[in-house]
């Protein structure tokens, strides 16, 4: 079956990876990123040799997001960020193909041991299964 698998972040937490700290989220050291970046990369390889890994990105950060809506005239309404009144944003996911839900639980638990710096922000790693089963039919 394949998930949808997602760490979350916020807007502070990306300024701080770049060494701009904020109450809710301290600055990260060089150590940190390497330490972050290691861990991340060697949760890919594993899935990449398991054949797990269907795709893995980083996204980011949220002040570059651009929200398309359509106007009162169906012509496109383009917005950006930042935007205060979001708290988590998603900030990486895999799409992965894994055997049972349990698998793919231990998987979101490595990824949610991924090293940070002391009092940095824990978000929850969030599984979603992917619905393969086609157009709905009403």
């Amino acid at each position: 079956m394949k998930y949808l698998v997602m760490v979350q972040g916020a807007e502070a937490d990306y300024e701080a990876m770049v060494g701009r700290p904020a109450p809710s989220s301290p600055a990260w050291s060089k150590a940190d990123l390497t330490a972050m970046f290691d861990h991340m990369n060697a949760i890919n390889e594993e899935l990449s040799a398991s054949g797990e890994m269907i795709d893995g990105q980083g996204l980011a950060a949220p002040s570059t997001t651009r929200f398309v809506a359509l106007d009162g005239n169906g012509e496109p309404l383009v917005t950006d960020g930042p935007y205060a009144e979001t708290k988590e944003v998603i900030a990486g996911y895999w799409v992965l193909d894994c055997a049972s839900l349990e698998r793919v639980t231990e998987i979101a638990a490595r990824v949610a041991r991924c090293p940070q710096p002391a009092g940095a922000p824990e978000y929850p790693v969030v599984i979603r299964p992917i619905d393969e089963t086609g157009p709905r039919q009403e």
